[in-house]
């Protein structure tokens, strides 16, 4: 009966971590970073590249939890620049003060003095860091008494013993897998720890996994010059951002530019100066993205660039832009920025494809350029159903002036504005 027992157990194990990795793949990250904004983290770079892993910690957690027979499970995070454990998710038999997935979630890393000293240690040979349990008294094989923030926490939590396993990426510890039990439930034990070791070793491949399709994700997503979020991003975004206007009636505002004079700066003082101009602007435009919360700033190719905004309200959104066109005026190459907005916070008439708001925007952009302003012209608010941006965004598109804006000017697949 004991060889069955045993053959049973290794069998749920393989079963789970079968499941585990499985459940790695399916949460990889989908959607690019630079298409989709994550809170808390505008200046902490550190932090954003966590939070990037948020969905397969999760999936990890979740599998580690039930490979374990947990109660509860958690991914955490070393930062190493805040000298914190970040945690990622929580799953299982969550605490009112444990959110699934915690905005903010950390500890100090010096109050858990086997964690602080494995962050200074290395892999780099390919050993396994090993993971060991935590409960009250010395560990079942007889270790050194665990740290008491861990005890005290178990105890005010309802959990019995846990096991901790640290997660190692590429030869670094990268953060830590927590599975913790109920009081009435068997104690871990060192057999337990060792296969913890295991998941733990499979999460960190899918993190690195996950690190290399963030990092081409983030490539093709990128636009390479100025560092903003290129069109296939904003495309991305700004189809996403109208199907929640449909479906919850978001404000979506986008703002269109065209720096001037850029040709004369490249004829003039060659393609070097140019791309100072189009990088200093880029930052102009950044910063302006910054005052609007979870605003993407883009470059649509050549001297175009777009600004959307998901939430604020139309007066916001021009604000900003009007600041954009000061900012581009006060720089000290080109001739400013053509500048052209649109917005569902106004009265544009129904909205229901990406393409109908950006060649809302298009249009004010061309009366801005054509008009020589030093201010964005806003679709809607120059004269109600005969407004000159209204019209002119009902006749054909104008042949585009790059090919990354063809796709938006003859409406993506077609479908009808």
């Amino acid at each position: 009966m004991g060889r069955i027992r045993k053959d049973g157990e290794a069998d749920a194990r393989l079963s789970a971590v079968v499941g585990l990795s499985q459940a790695m793949a399916a949460a990889q990250t989908s959607v690019p970073e630079t298409a989709r904004a994550l809170p808390h983290t505008e200046d902490d770079p550190e932090a954003a590249a966590a939070l990037a892993h948020r969905d397969i910690a999760h999936a990890a957690a979740l599998g580690a939890c039930e490979a374990m027979d947990g109660a509860f499970a958690a991914i955490a995070v070393w930062e190493r620049g805040r000298g914190r454990l970040r945690v990622l998710a929580n799953v299982g038999d969550r605490t009112p003060e444990e959110d699934e997935f915690p905005a903010d979630e950390s500890y100090p890393v010096q109050d858990f003095p086997r964690v602080a000293e494995l962050l200074h240690e290395r892999w780099a040979g390919g050993g396994r860091a090993q993971a060991w349990v935590e409960e009250e008294g010395p560990g079942p094989d007889g270790s050194a008494a665990p740290s008491y923030r861990r005890v005290a926490a178990l105890r005010r939590r309802g959990r019995g013993s846990c096991v901790i396993a640290p997660i190692v990426v590429h030869g670094r510890a990268w953060g830590e897998l927590y599975v913790a039990r109920a009081p009435d439930a068997p104690a871990f034990t060192r057999d337990d720890a060792d296969f913890a070791a295991v998941l733990a070793a499979l999460i960190a491949s899918g993190i690195a996994q996950n690190e290399r399709l963030e990092e081409v994700r983030r490539l093709a997503y990128t636009d390479p010059l100025t560092g903003l979020a290129n069109r296939r991003a904003i495309e991305s975004r700004l189809e996403e951002a109208v199907e929640l206007h449909r479906d919850l009636g978001t404000v979506v505002s986008i703002a269109v530019c065209d720096i001037n004079g850029l040709k004369s700066v490249n004829d003039q003082q060659g393609h070097e100066a140019g791309d100072r101009l189009l990088e200093r602007f880029a930052t102009v435009l950044a910063d302006c993205a910054a005052t609007l919360p979870g605003a993407l700033a883009g470059r649509l190719g050549g001297d175009e660039f777009c600004l959307l905004a998901v939430g604020p309200t139309a007066d916001e959104v021009v604000r900003a832009a009007e600041e954009l066109c000061h900012g581009a005026a006060a720089l000290e190459a080109g001739e400013g920025v053509a500048c052209g907005v649109a917005s569902t916070g106004d009265p544009v008439g129904e909205v229901r494809t990406a393409h109908r708001i950006f060649r809302l925007a298009d249009a004010a952009q061309y009366r801005a350029k054509a008009l020589r302003l030093a201010k964005p012209v806003v679709a809607g608010r120059e004269g109600g159903p005969d407004d000159p941006t209204l019209r002119l965004a009902a006749t054909p598109a104008p042949p585009a002036a790059s090919p990354e804006r063809r796709r938006f000017r003859r409406g993506g697949g077609g479908r009808p504005a």
